[in-house]
């Protein structure tokens, strides 16, 4: 799209833009500036420095238009940076959570607590865009991992996240539900499942745009867990573990649920100090 100058500037721009997304976001600001990078394709950084610099482009009228819409960011910009990695996401994909990086942290200390060579092989169910897996294994570069989720839209995101962050020759990625058709064992097991009840209202960013079937789960949002769980002790090898994300007030029920097929659990809170991933272990 060609660009024409504006009436108004980049810095006036920015604090229209603020004040409109004011009403629909938490973080209006940052949203005005991410979009305003993001039309005119350069860093945020850089407008932030010398927004004097640049003409506001018309494309800018439209991206914030669609964030009045409640578009999630990640949609828009066609990413969401997590952990260490920039992860390529869109429709059909659930966008990375920074609560997620919680199993991410988790799985790094049970690396720590196994020594050098574990883990080997990693297994990741309703893996999305390949969010948790890559992460994990940019940590661990002699491990391989394989993906599997539901969804085509959410696997092809998660390939191309695989090549762009140089991990496509330690994933396979492949179609599936859940542990269906897989062979063990693997060495570390990560699960985000969809866990919200049916029932539970959600913002408009998410319940509009985001794929239904990656976040809901049933009357009481169990539904999943009680279908992954049972299947995990012939996935996991010898001295294995499991680690799956939970809902906040999930922690008493999903143990049960483990402790029922033979497992300890262990339990992590994010960094506000929820409940957010169980680890499990053979007992």
């Amino acid at each position: 799209m060609t660009e024409r100058p504006s009436f108004a500037g980049v810095a006036e721009s920015l604090r229209t833009a603020t004040n409109l997304l004011t009403a629909i976001s938490d973080t209006p600001r940052l949203d005005a500036e991410l979009l305003m990078a993001h039309a005119l394709g350069v860093d945020r950084q850089d407008v932030l420095l010398d927004p004097a610099r640049f003409v506001v482009p018309e494309l800018y009228t439209h991206l914030v238009a669609r964030r009045m819409a409640h578009e999630p960011m990640a949609y828009i910009l066609g990413y969401r940076d997590f952990w260490t990695l920039r992860i390529e996401v869109g429709p059909g994909a659930l966008i990375p959570r920074p609560d997620s990086e919680t199993l991410v942290e988790a799985c790094l200390d049970l690396a720590r607590e196994h020594g050098a060579g574990w883990p080997s092989r990693v297994l990741d169910l309703g893996t999305g865009p390949g969010t948790l897996l890559l992460a994990v294994l940019s940590e661990l570069p002699a491990a391989t991992g394989l993906g599997v989720d539901a969804s085509e839209f959410a696997l092809a995101y998660a390939r191309d996240n695989a090549a762009a962050s140089g991990m496509a020759e330690r994933t396979t990625f492949r179609s599936g539900d859940w542990g269906n058709g897989v062979d063990g064992p693997f060495d570390l097991i990560l699960c985000n499942p969809p866990y919200i009840a049916d029932a539970e209202p959600l913002m408009p960013d998410v319940a509009d745009h985001e794929p239904r079937e990656a976040l809901f789960a049933g009357a009481d949002g169990l539904d999943d867990y009680r279908r992954i769980i049972p299947d995990l002790p012939r996935l996991l090898a010898p001295g294995g573990a499991a680690v799956l994300e939970i809902g906040a007030r999930q922690r008493a029920a999903v143990t049960a649920l483990a402790e029922a097929a033979g497992f300890a659990v262990a339990c992590r809170r994010d960094l506000g100090g929820r409940d957010r991933a169980l680890i499990l272990t053979r007992k």
